[in-house]
């Protein structure tokens, strides 16, 4: 998706306002693609690569090496029928849900002291914690999160999963073992695999590739 820069510029000539530089960007996504226009909350939110060809990755993400357990490399495939994709399915997720598909979403499985340093735009924050029974995330709350979040729905006493949506889950990278606790938890709660997506790379590469990121929207 192209920014059309003409009415902009428009704007700013009518109403006096100083002209910003809107030359096209030289860090694309895509050859064709320069950005990705998302809902984050109530705003839109433009996703481009940094434009700072001398720019250096967030130290935040610069660490090679944690303690394992629990800082662990996570296998290519997680589960079976569980999709890994990369960046550019989650920009093509990401757009879809901004121009009204209601089946995806996008879910940041980050505890929140983390997220709060900056998620992918149109992501929300569910953390591993809270599908987790052995964190001590009770079966009401859980129920919520599946019908309330996931379009689940509980029919006396048994999961329908029929018209859940389509989760797109991601955590701080291939190293983080938060995404894949949400996704084992769902898949015992008998979440159907083809439905569940995984951002293997997470924020490790999403900030490698100096794309844009948000601060969490406070629901």
């Amino acid at each position: 998706m192209y920014i059309n820069k003409a009415p902009i510029l428009g704007c700013a000539l009518l109403l006096g306002l100083p002209v910003i530089n809107l030359q096209a960007a030289e860090v694309n996504i895509t050859p064709k693609v320069e950005s990705v226009t998302v809902r984050h909350g109530e705003s839109d939110v433009n996703i481009m690569r940094n434009q700072n060809q001398k720019n250096t990755i967030n130290p935040a993400f610069a660490k090679t090496s944690r303690k394992c357990p629990p800082f662990c490399i996570q296998p290519a495939t997680l589960a079976p029928g569980v999709e890994t994709i990369a960046e550019l399915e989650v920009l093509d997720y990401l757009k879809r849900m901004s121009e009204g598909d209601d089946s995806i979403v996008v879910v940041d499985s980050r505890t929140p002291d983390w997220v709060a340093k900056g998620t992918i735009p149109g992501a929300i924050n569910i953390p591993w914690t809270n599908l987790n029974p052995a964190k001590g995330a009770d079966p009401i709350s859980i129920g919520e999160i599946l019908e309330g979040r996931f379009n689940a729905r509980n029919l006396e006493g048994l999961w329908n999963f029929r018209d859940a949506r389509t989760l797109v889950m991601f955590c701080n990278g291939m190293w983080c073992g938060q995404s894949p606790n949400n996704i084992k938890n769902l898949l015992g709660f008998g979440y159907p695999a083809d439905k569940i997506k995984w951002y293997r790379g997470g924020m490790q590469n999403w900030e490698t590739l100096g794309l844009t990121t948000v601060k969490p929207v406070q629901e």
